[in-house]
């Protein structure tokens, strides 16, 4: 089975995640990194500890490396909003029947065997397993879970209004006044829409590939969330009927990190803090052996210790308004940003 992780210039946190996979992660599995433009003497350090991983390069790859250097030269932003979608979807296309797809800021905390899981997820007909969920209890409630194996339970969403397609874009993009009207006759509320996250996990997913590839499919280069969330309504509307067909793992197998980013396009805060010269400092202290992938684990990094990198050469205090606000954001909806 293909693990494929989806990587950009943050090798510190990819070795963490390749390193988890093979503490945690058991049977018959393959590890793919599908690379957007980490510089080659990073990559050369994760080619030599890893050597059975294979990674691959997108068509922006060398486009990437440069950025990274011209921001490091003059401060020009990277652009953060163009993802190389085409390249992930051809790639999950051209992988295993079920695949897991995460990014390089996720690892594993708990032991996963993937050959069990494949094999409940054909005898159950399950299409979305989730590893991970952020440590979310509050979305639960709007999910009805019964336990169907030793270690799954189905995770079936609860009252979903599922349309058309038209009338789905309608929904998520308020065209026609629809989603307004529904708020206004007491149908929908403010987090309605939050509850279709249930039928997707962009960072900590057991897919069975076909789901994947329908959520993924006309992306056009970027992430689009309300897309994805539309793609999987009308897949799932397809298949309401089946009770197992989003599942989740008992226990929580997979942790993210709330102070890190690959660029500063996503969480612009206004904090005198640029998270392209914050991964440069860490990522070279990792290459020269300095930095340790595994500090703290199976928690995120500690604060104090990234501070011994970077004091006196970024304002630490705004690094720490900004991840202050990083996970402020998060534990709003729930989760649990330990």
């Amino acid at each position: 089975m293909d693990i494929i992780i989806k990587s950009f210039n943050r090798p510190f946190y990819l070795d963490r995640c390749i390193s988890s996979i093979e503490k945690y992660v058991t049977r018959d599995f393959k590890i793919k990194v599908l690379d957007d433009g980490t510089p080659e003497k990073y990559l050369d350090k994760i080619r030599q500890k890893y050597p059975d991983v294979e990674i691959l390069l997108s068509d922006n790859y060398d486009k990437k490396v440069d950025a990274i250097k011209e921001n490091l030269l003059s401060g020009k932003p990277i652009n953060g909003i163009e993802i190389p979608t085409k390249f992930w979807y051809y790639n999950v296309k051209n992988a295993s029947d079920y695949v897991i797809v995460t990014e390089d800021d996720v690892w594993f905390t708990q032991p996963v065997n993937v050959d069990e899981l494949s094999q409940d997820a054909k005898n159950l007909n399950i299409n979305l397993i989730k590893l991970g969920w952020l440590g979310n209890e509050k979305d639960m409630d709007d999910l009805i879970i019964n336990s169907i194996s030793k270690n799954l339970e189905s995770a079936q969403p609860k009252d979903l209004l599922l349309f058309s397609k038209k009338l789905m874009q309608a929904f998520f993009y308020n065209q026609y006044k629809f989603f307004t009207i529904l708020y206004k006759i007491g149908k929908v509320d403010n987090f309605t829409q939050r509850k279709y996250w249930a039928l997707n996990s962009i960072l900590m997913g057991f897919y069975k590939k076909e789901y994947w590839l329908e959520i993924w499919k006309d992306m056009d280069g970027k992430v689009e969330e309300k897309r994805q969330l539309i793609n999987a309504s009308l897949f799932y509307k397809k298949n309401k009927n089946n009770p197992n067909f989003i599942s989740k793992l008992k226990l929580e197998a997979m942790k993210t990190t709330f102070q890190s980013s690959a660029t500063n396009s996503y969480h612009e805060y206004g904090f005198d803090f640029d998270v392209n010269r914050f991964n440069h400092l860490i990522n070279e202290a990792w290459l020269k052996d300095e930095f340790d992938a595994m500090e703290n684990f199976p928690k995120d990094f500690s604060i104090n210790y990234f501070k011994k990198f970077v004091q006196g050469k970024i304002n630490f205090g705004e690094y720490e308004k900004w991840v202050n606000k990083f996970r402020h954001q998060y534990e709003n909806l729930g989760c649990n940003v330990k």
